[in-house]
This record gives structure tokens, C-alpha cells and sequence, in this order.
């Protein structure tokens, strides 16, 4: 019986050895193989050395985090915000003023009967009209409210504001301003807000001077034994006044007479003549041209934005308002000085081109105390006529600017005279100027024909970049992101007052 040859010993590589036989890369295969098979001892070493360069790798790494700890930055959910703002949130396209270190004011805390206590007698303040809803939201009034297609809503910036609400809508804006210092040994301009023209109205037709003037000798008493008022005797004090000029400039000889030859006319106060009052600025709706401590401040008009893009939309808003007005009259007729009203009524009511809100009559006074009549009607007009009134001046100026409509005027002292730090010195660039006097005031629609359209786009542009300047700013805004009046006022009262004491 044939013997059974004994298979040899099986190794790891025979079945390798076999396979290369038939294989024209076996040498390179049969190195490989060797070296990668399990239970080699060249397999063992690499694998070896793989784990000693891991082990040294990571002591080399745990050393530089012991010797050079990273720095630690905590971001917090608010930090994100910001900088996502700041990616995202588009820049204010105007220039917005800041509180140098020449800059700080300090408003004076003023016993309430000089200024709130007034206002909580706001029914007796006038004695043509309840002025409690003009003085409501800081002064701004009611807010407008509007229907469309069976829907209500009240805008936010929008105020049927009165035109003698500046005082209160000054300090109202001085509470929140970012200029203001709690610190009287820091400030550089000292803020007295006293209420003088809701004073004035209050005592409209006072026949008793002494009455008249019992409220404004006591203001003077009390802040002139203010220790910071002797610091440079007042020359860094200002108020802000809402009524006219007129109402505070009765002279001193007469100061003390116990009545007025009628009751039945105004009676002016004596607040400016007073020696104390003509040390310290005042800023005031209507100056006296000669009198350099006087400064003249816009009326306040029916926007109060509280941000810039409220602003901007509107601006964009007029640049592009269709106006097929050529001119436009809002007012009633006058008698004496201010006659001239009753031929810029005859004239427009003659022309196809202008625009007449007549504010005579129930009807024509009801009109024009709404604010969506006068808009309607400037905001169509390619210029709107500035015929002076009671006085020089006319609240109707400041709202033809909100308007984008060019305003026209007739008296030097209506504009020129009386807003230097808010009107550019060259006024041809924004207004016409027509002597009341001349023979053009008599053919005022051939005049502004004559007026090249290039030219009265021009001007529309100028007016429409006075508005931020010329608009007071809601005063409950803190960061607005434009230069609103009141910034205005302060930035050159504190030029003014520098010159002054330096």
C-alpha cells in the first residue's frame, strides 16, 4: 500500500509565495506581503515607532498649550447683536453733531411755576383758544391721526404741533440731550428753562403791570442768586423763548405803572429790557434785528422724526412730489402794514397757476388749523408765498421747507434777518425775494415764470437739505442720527458765548 506524503507546515506567506509565481510584480509583492503581515517583526517595529512619534507629538503639543495658553475671548449674545448691526445696519447719510469737550450744558431745575406749573393752567393760557392739547406730548401736541380705505392708525412722528410751543419743545429735547451735564462745574452753557411766552399769552391783556410783570421779576431774583450765574455774571446763560420778540420788550419807564391806557390790547412784558435778561442769550422764534444777544430759532412746524430714515423717506418723498401749482397762498386777509395779503389773494384767486387756501371765515379757520390742508396744499406747489402778518415772521415758512416748496418772501425780516445760524447767507439759493414795494409784487405769477426750471430744482434741493436743521427732533429720540434745531442752537450758542467770555 502506497504511503500518504505529509503535507508541509503551513506558513503565512506559502499561499503568497504561490500566488507570485504566477505573478510578473511578485518580487515587489512578496517585500510587501512580508512586511505587512501580521506577526512579523518588521511589523511589529513600524508599528512601534508609529505609536513612540504619536506619544512625542502629543507631549510636544500639551507643552506649548502649558507654556503659551491661548488667549480667551468670551462673545456675548450682545456683542453679536452689535456686530451684526454693524454689518447689516446701514449709516446715517447726514452729519451728526457730537458734545466736544467745549460743549456741556447744564439745565437749571427751576421752581415749577416757571415753567410746568404754567402748563397745568393750560386751559387759562390763552385767551383765544384751550391750549391744553397743544401743550400735551412735550409740547409736540396731538398726534395726526389718519384714515385710508376704513383703516385708522396714528403716525409716530407726525403732531398737529402749535406754533408757540418752541420753549417747551427745547426743554423737552435738552432732558435727553447727550450734551447735557448733571455737573454745573463742567457745563459751559447753562440752560434756564423759563416759559416766558406762555407767561406773555397768559396775560395777554393784563391792564396791571405789576401783575403783568410779577412772574418774570421773580425769575430774575431767583437765578441771578444762583452761585453760577457770578461765575461770568449771566454771559453763559440762554433761555428759549416761544412768542414773538415783541411780547417781551416794553421799556423800563414804564415798568412800574400799576395799568396800561386799555385793556383791549396787548400788553408786552418787560422780560428782555431787564438788565439781567440782556447779559444772557436768548434764542426766540422772532428776534429784534439789532439786539446781537437775541438769536432766532425755527417755529416748530408738524414733523418731529425720531430717526434718520424717517427723515430721509420724507425728503426722498418731496424730491420726487409731482407740483403743478406754480405758486400757492395759505392765509386771510390783513389790514395796515400787512395789507399786502389782500392783493397776494386777489392775484392768486386770478390765476389759473396758483393755489388759494383762504383761512377766513368758521370754514377757512378750521381749514387752516389742520395740518393735512397746508401740506396738501404746499406739498403741490413749486413755491409758496411768505406775506408777513401780525409780524415779520410766519410759522408758514418753516412748514413751505417741510414741503419742498420755495418760499417767497416780501420783507427782509421774515427770514434774513432773523435765522442766521440756520439759513444759508446767500438767499437766492433757497428763496425769491420780492419788495413788497416794487411793481413785481403787483405781477408776482410773471416773475416766478420767469424763474428757469434747472433753477427752481436747484433751489427745491437746497430747502430739502435745510430740513433736518430745521425740524425739531421727537424728544423722547436719543440717537436720531441727524442735526435736528436744537443742535443747531447749541453748536453756535456755543461759539457765540465762547467769543463772549474768551
Amino acid at each position: 500500500m502506497s504511503s500518504r506524503k505529509q503535507a508541509p507546515p503551513s506558513f503565512p506567506w506559502t499561499e503568497g509565495e504561490k500566488y507570485s509565481s504566477n505573478n510578473n510584480n511578485s518580487k515587489f509583492k512578496e517585500i510587501f506581503y512580508y512586511f505587512f503581515t501580521l506577526n512579523t517583526i518588521p511589523y511589529v517595529l513600524v508599528r512601534c515607532c508609529a505609536l513612540l512619534f504619536l506619544f512625542l507629538s502629543a507631549s510636544w503639543l500639551l507643552l506649548l498649550l502649558l507654556c503659551f495658553p491661548p488667549t480667551t475671548t468670551t462673545t456675548s449674545s450682545n456683542d453679536v447683536v452689535r456686530e451684526q448691526a454693524q454689518v447689516a445696519e446701514p449709516q446715517s447719510p447726514f452729519k451728526i453733531p457730537t458734545c466736544d469737550k467745549n460743549m456741556s450744558v447744564y439745565v437749571y431745575t427751576l421752581p415749577p411755576q416757571f415753567n410746568l406749573g404754567l402748563l397745568s393752567q393750560c386751559n387759562n393760557l390763552s385767551i383765544k383758544a384751550n391750549m391744553c392739547p397743544a401743550v400735551a406730548n412735550s409740547g409736540l401736541g396731538q398726534p395726526l391721526n389718519y384714515s385710508r380705505r376704513g383703516h385708522s392708525a396714528v403716525t409716530s412722528s407726525w403732531y398737529t404741533t402749535h406754533q408757540y410751543t418752541a420753549e417747551i419743545i427745547f426743554h423737552a429735547r435738552l432732558q435727553n440731550h447727550p450734551c447735557r451735564t448733571q455737573d454745573p462745574a463742567r457745563a459751559s452753557l447753562f440752560y434756564v428753562p423759563f416759559y416766558g411766552g406762555f407767561d406773555a399769552l397768559s396775560k395777554y391783556r393784563e391792564a396791571n403791570l405789576t401783575a403783568r410783570d410779577e412772574l418774570t421779576f421773580s425769575l430774575v431774583d431767583y437765578i441771578q442768586a444762583q452761585p453760577w450765574w457770578q461765575r461770568n455774571h449771566g454771559k453763559d446763560h440762554f433761555m428759549a423763548l416761544g412768542t414773538v420778540v415783541w411780547d417781551f420788550m416794553r421799556t423800563m419807564s414804564n415798568a412800574s405803572s400799576s395799568c396800561s391806557s386799555s385793556s383791549k390790547v396787548r400788553t408786552p412784558g418787560t422780560l428782555l429790557k431787564l438788565p439781567a435778561a440782556e447779559n444772557m442769550s436768548v434764542l426766540i422764534i422772532e428776534r429784534h434785528p439789532w439786539q446781537p444777544n437775541q438769536h432766532g430759532i425755527p417755529y416748530p412746524s408738524y414733523f418731529h422724526p425720531s430717526t434718520w430714515r424717517e427723515m430721509a423717506a420724507w425728503q426722498r418723498k418731496m424730491r420726487l412730489m409731482e407740483r403743478p401749482h406754480l405758486f400757492s397762498f395759505v392765509g386771510a386777509r390783513r389790514k395796515n402794514k400787512a395789507a399786502i395779503r389782500n392783493e397776494f389773494i386777489r392775484q392768486c384767486g386770478e390765476s389759473t397757476r396758483c393755489k388759494l387756501l383762504n383761512c377766513e371765515g368758521p370754514d377757512g379757520v378750521r381749514r387752516c388749523l389742520q395740518p393735512r390742508e397746508i401740506m396738501r396744499v404746499m406739498t403741490r406747489s413749486q413755491f409758496c408765498l411768505q406775506a408777513p402778518g401780525d409780524t415779520p415772521t410766519r410759522r408758514s415758512t418753516f412748514d413751505s421747507v417741510l414741503a419742498g416748496c420755495v418760499p417767497v418772501f416780501f420783507s427782509r425780516h421774515t427770514a434774513y434777518s432773523q435765522y442766521a445760524w440756520y439759513l444759508p447767507g446767500d438767499a437766492s439759493r433757497y428763496s425769491v425775494y420780492i419788495d413788497e414795494k416794487s411793481s413785481a409784487s403787483r405781477g408776482i405769477e410773471e416773475k416766478l415764470l420767469k424763474i428757469s426750471s434747472e433753477k427752481v430744482k436747484m433751489m427745491r434741493e437746497e430747502i430739502i437739505d435745510l430740513m433736518p436743521s430745521l425740524t425739531y427732533a421727537h424728544p423722547n429720540a436719543t440717537d436720531f442720527g441727524f442735526g435736528d434745531a436744537v443742535d443747531v442752537a447749541l453748536a453756535s450758542l456755543a461759539k457765540h458765548i465762547g467769543e463772549l467770555i474768551n
